[in-house]
């Protein structure tokens, strides 16, 4: 298999283990758990149910057309080059179609951009193929780490029974609290990347030497699962996003953790080779 089949190959399993892991997307978008993913779900479905209509519509006169004016019944076409009321009526129509469709569209692109006053900031970095989180604002301020797939690699070479969270589970989720606004910073050390979470609504592109941004505020504790959507690479299919949210209570245990940690790690430091770095510090080759 060539290098284009096994991205394509990488990309399928992805999506398939996406699905498994959210019954609910097997045949629709994720369950939304935030105000952006809600408006983009009833988007979603309004507009296919607009195309539904049309569908229906068009076809019906088309079928009850050719079945109650065929020759064989005697009919003869009539002969007409122009009717001013049909020509306005098919501009008219669609022109209100689209603005009724664009209305909604346009709030929520609006929205999403609105990355203003956010309760916590973090900084995420696309490597091939892992990602790297830095808390840069907030009560967690300070914590970074790396979030790498946690697949065994035995379910990988089918060595082993495939697990719910297969392709899906990292070794460090990225952890924040619910309720709260969270902006993400992205960009990426070597190649385009994107950070997308469906259920949150959120897929943005992380551009080396740039910095984008985008937000999100979970309305609901729980373990929500994405991909890179963007074609970084061979492996680009193990390169999962797993984002864990947290009441205010168990949140604020879970940085005070991570501090000790990095605490215990600071001390241990003077004893480490000079060339050495931490275990959480990204790595920038």
């Amino acid at each position: 298999m060539g290098r284009a089949g096994r991205i394509a190959a990488l990309c399928l399993a992805s999506s398939v283990s996406l699905a498994h892991a959210e019954p609910h997307a097997r045949y629709n978008l994720q369950q939304p758990v935030t105000g952006i993913a809600e408006q983009i779900n009833d988007m979603h479905t309004l507009m296919l149910l607009i195309c539904l209509i049309i569908f229906v519509g068009v076809f019906g006169v088309m079928f009850w057309a050719v079945f109650n004016h065929r020759k064989s019944k005697g009919a003869v076409a009539a002969h007409f080059h122009e009717n001013t009321a049909v020509e306005i009526a098919w501009t008219i129509i669609p022109v209100l179609i689209l603005l009724g469709m664009a209305w909604p569209a346009t709030k929520t692109v609006i929205a999403m951009k609105d990355t203003s006053n956010p309760d916590l900031t973090v900084k995420a970095t696309g490597y091939q193929w892992k990602w790297g989180y830095d808390y840069l604002q907030g009560e967690g301020e300070g914590i970074r780490f790396l979030s790498a797939l946690s697949t065994p690699r035995e379910q990988i070479d089918g060595g082993a029974p495939k697990g719910d969270a297969y392709l899906l589970e990292v070794d460090n989720p990225l952890v924040v609290p619910v309720g709260k606004k969270i902006r993400v910073l992205l960009t990426a050390n070597d190649v385009i990347h994107s950070w997308w979470v469906p259920a949150f609504g959120v897929k943005q592109d992380a551009i080396p030497g740039f910095i984008r941004d985008t937000w999100f505020r979970a309305d609901k504790e729980g373990v929500y699962r994405g991909n890179c959507a963007e074609l970084c690479g061979r492996d680009h299919g193990f390169m999962p996003i797993v984002v864990q949210v947290l009441s205010a209570e168990k949140y604020a245990a879970w940085v005070a953790e991570q501090k000790a940690k990095a605490a215990a790690t600071a001390s241990a430091a003077p004893s480490a080779e000079p060339d050495s770095a931490p275990a959480t510090a990204p790595d920038k080759g």
